[in-house]
């Protein structure tokens, strides 16, 4: 491999590097946070009345509980790298399998609520910028400041009690139509200000003017001449707001009893189920470090600026 192409790739080995330290950051980080905890599992069961003294304490060495934290750390990390998340603690059952079941439904809510964003914001300010409409550069900054001034899982309780309790129209369980518009029109509101900004500095350029010159209709020199430029900011953007998506998302499946991550954590966390809680941080947070890697690799591939 010559110079040259060890100088592009250089880049890409740079973020992988980050990526794995990173990831290994964060297992520590979660094995510790889980550790400090009050209490465990065995504790939990002991309080519920289903262990005697003797069998709590049988049961921890038989978990392995009473290991030193760092052998306990190793030996976690090893099966973990295995795919081996090991058993609940409470209910018995392998942390694979129930991760396998959580994850479709939040995989589902983020992807709908993502898409939902995208096309709203990417609307909004393709249309503000081809109109020139007053109307649609309201809704640009209203979006903004929604984003900006609401927390979702507030608007979620106002949903809840707008929509499912005062109108009946959508049932408070179960249904993820509500969440998705609240968690969309957020994540569009961290969109919408930005791209407006780029799409109407590009509208300025040289090469548009001239094609607007050339006799080219308004929404033609937006699809061939402003959507390209909006590309690499879009995407840059993208990666900030599936980061904060995973979190909203996460606290309005514990607000409206969507079956994913979130609400697996949230009753692990309550059971001090150790296995279920280190899986379920460990799987979230490593996707987000992959999500901003890729992202950041495809803006150096889209956005020549960004090559060395």
């Amino acid at each position: 491999m010559n110079a040259a192409a060890l100088r592009r790739l250089a880049p890409v080995f740079l973020t992988l590097a980050r990526m794995v330290a990173q990831a290994a950051g964060i297992v520590i980080i979660v094995f510790l946070l889980a550790r400090l905890i009050p209490g465990d599992a065995v504790d939990v069961k002991g309080l519920e009345g289903d262990l005697t003294t003797f069998q709590q304490i049988a049961l921890r060495h038989e978990l392995g509980l009473d290991r030193p934290i760092p052998e306990q750390m190793a030996a976690w990390s090893w099966h973990a790298l295995q795919g081996d998340f090991g058993q609940s603690i409470r209910f018995g059952r392998p942390v694979s399998g129930m991760l396998a079941t959580a994850v479709p439904v939040t995989l589902l809510f983020t992807g709908l609520s993502f898409a939902f964003g995208l096309l709203l914001a990417g609307g909004i300010a393709i249309g503000a910028v081809t109109t020139g409409s007053g109307t649609l550069r309201a809704l640009v900054d209203l979006f903004n400041v929604w984003s900006i001034a609401l927390p979702t899982f507030c608007v979620g309780v106002v949903g809840i009690l707008v929509f499912s309790i005062w109108l009946h129209w959508l049932p408070v369980i179960g249904s993820m139509i509500l969440p998705v518009i609240i968690i969309g029109i957020d994540s569009a509101g961290l969109i919408v200000k930005p791209l407006y900004e780029e799409l109407r500095e590009a509208a300025t350029s040289a090469h548009v003017r001239t094609a607007r010159a050339k006799g080219l209709s308004r929404w033609r020199v937006t699809l061939r001449h402003l959507l390209p430029t909006a590309v690499p900011v879009t995407l840059a953007l993208s990666g900030l707001v599936l980061t904060s998506l995973v979190a909203g998302t996460l606290t309005l499946e514990v607000l409206f009893g969507l079956p994913g991550i979130g609400s697996l954590m949230l009753n692990a966390i309550q059971g001090r189920d150790y296995p279920v809680i280190q899986a379920t941080i460990v799987v979230v947070a490593v996707t987000l470090v992959v999500v901003n890697a890729a992202t950041d690799l495809l803006h150096r591939l889209i956005d020549p600026r960004m090559s060395p």
